[in-house]
């Protein structure tokens, strides 16, 4: 059955625009609410957010629909995601709630909701809560009306808890490091634990006013902090999304390092430790063949699933492996974490590069990425992928590539685009192929 509200991670969309809007909130705090009251005990949810304008309206309505069904809140404050689901578990509370549109612009906004177990919540869940949101929801008596409270020292837990998963025998004393926190919700605390583990911290992108988060800094912005890490001399630069679950790491030099490689450096690691867990690591079909071609070097393997980090944490669970991610900096290691946790991420990697001895350029090349190229074919209406020409096309490409590249082509799950990928040996068979396949697809389109 498909869902009407929640997407691949949560509900999402412009602000005060359908479903974005303050009455969707509290109906999503109620239904939500009434799901998981359970039991005889106190019910209990914690909210935190990023650092959005509408952060506020969102999370006042979702206070008023948690507590008219009898629900405590616990109010955190601008926290990243993976810090939510820690603290969703660590307190033992009934449900979590990241309020953010992660690496979107400020004016989007987005409800993401964890189980007691801090993991997302499944699909039956998120059925079971839209069901409640067009149907009746049970208010609460007058005397069991919920409470909310604010939690002072939730960075400091969260801090603690990132600290944790260094590893005790090393200390960041005499590395230069820049931390780019995207104005968005690790500002506070990424910053603080870098500097508790002995690091020299420059931080920039940490000047929220409501509006500026992910603009111009971030994760999917990383010129300013390219520019930063070679003006000032760092050994490192590290750049997070809006709510921190997502990371992507710049050289000494300025080059930028994308989740492939941090995968493939943080596998090996562990592999060496005794650590690793599956034999390999869990990607998506994005994923760079050069990856998968490194990992079998080292006699490791990888699993590629469909796009998205939700998909990844369910091959994770499912196969038992503890590495996984994607190529846009979603890593999740599930020693430590229940989704992806750029900080955390970032200590492994900065683990690796003390034990080496050797500048980040080094450590953090694992292999040559193949050349690899996206395009994207926006469409008006139908199904061209099932077109028998587009479909001939795509074929002979793959006879064409003869094991000596792969192909990707799927529809976008958010917006009427066809993902055309290619990625091989050669780059320019490489770009002929993804231009024949868009010409194909655009003529079926028409």
């Amino acid at each position: 059955m498909a869902r009407k509200y929640f997407g691949t991670d949560g509900i999402r969309g412009a602000t005060n625009m359908a479903p974005m809007t303050a009455a969707m909130a509290m109906k999503v705090g109620m239904a939500a609410g009434a799901h998981f009251v359970r039991g005889d005990h106190k019910h209990r949810v914690v909210i935190g957010k990023d650092t959005r304008l509408s952060g506020y309206m969102l999370e006042n309505a979702m206070v008023a629909g948690f507590t008219s069904v009898g629900m405590d809140v616990v109010l955190v404050g601008p926290m990243p995601t993976p810090a939510v689901a820690m603290l969703t578990k660590s307190m033992r509370a009934d449900l979590g709630v990241m309020i953010s549109a992660s690496h979107n612009p400020y004016a989007d906004n987005g409800i993401k909701l964890f189980g007691p177990d801090g993991y997302k919540l499944s699909d039956e869940d998120e059925l079971a809560i839209e069901t409640l949101i067009d149907g009746e929801v049970t208010l609460a008596a007058s005397e069991n009306i919920g409470r909310a409270r604010r939690v002072e020292d939730a960075r400091g837990r969260y801090i603690h808890f990132a600290k944790s998963t260094f590893p005790d025998d090393l200390r960041l004393d005499g590395l230069k490091i820049v931390i780019d926190c995207a104005n968005g919700a690790a500002y506070q605390v990424a910053p603080s634990a870098l500097w508790e583990l002995g690091a020299e911290v420059v931080a920039i992108g940490v000047t929220p006013n409501g509006k500026n988060i992910n603009a111009g800094v971030g994760s999917t912005a990383p010129d300013t902090l390219r520019e930063t890490v070679v003006g000032t001399g760092a050994a490192i630069g590290i750049a997070l999304d809006g709510d921190a679950d997502r990371l992507i790491v710049v050289d000494e030099n300025g080059q930028v390092i994308d989740g492939d490689q941090l995968m493939a450096l943080i596998a090996g690691g562990w592999a060496r430790q005794g650590r690793l867990r599956g034999g390999g690591l869990v990607a998506t079909v994005m994923s760079n063949l050069g990856l998968e071609r490194h990992l079998t070097s080292q006699g490791l393997g990888m699993v590629r699933t469909k796009v998205g980090d939700r998909h990844v944490l369910e091959e994770m669970r499912g196969s038992g492996y503890n590495v996984g991610g994607e190529q846009s900096g979603h890593i999740i290691l599930s020693d430590y974490a229940t989704t992806g946790d750029g900080l955390v991420a970032a200590l492994q990697v900065l683990a690796e590069i003390k034990r080496a001895g050797a500048p980040a350029s080094e450590v953090l090349h694992r292999f040559d990425p193949l050349p690899q190229l996206l395009k994207n074919v926006r469409f008006k209406g139908g199904r061209p992928l099932d077109d028998a020409r587009v479909q001939d096309v795509i074929a002979a490409a793959e006879r064409e590539l003869d094991g000596r590249g792969r192909l990707v082509i799927r529809p976008s799950g958010t917006e009427p685009v066809i993902r055309v990928m290619a990625e091989g040996d050669d780059r320019g068979q490489v770009e002929t192929l993804v231009d024949r396949i868009c010409d194909a697809v655009r003529e079926a389109a028409a």
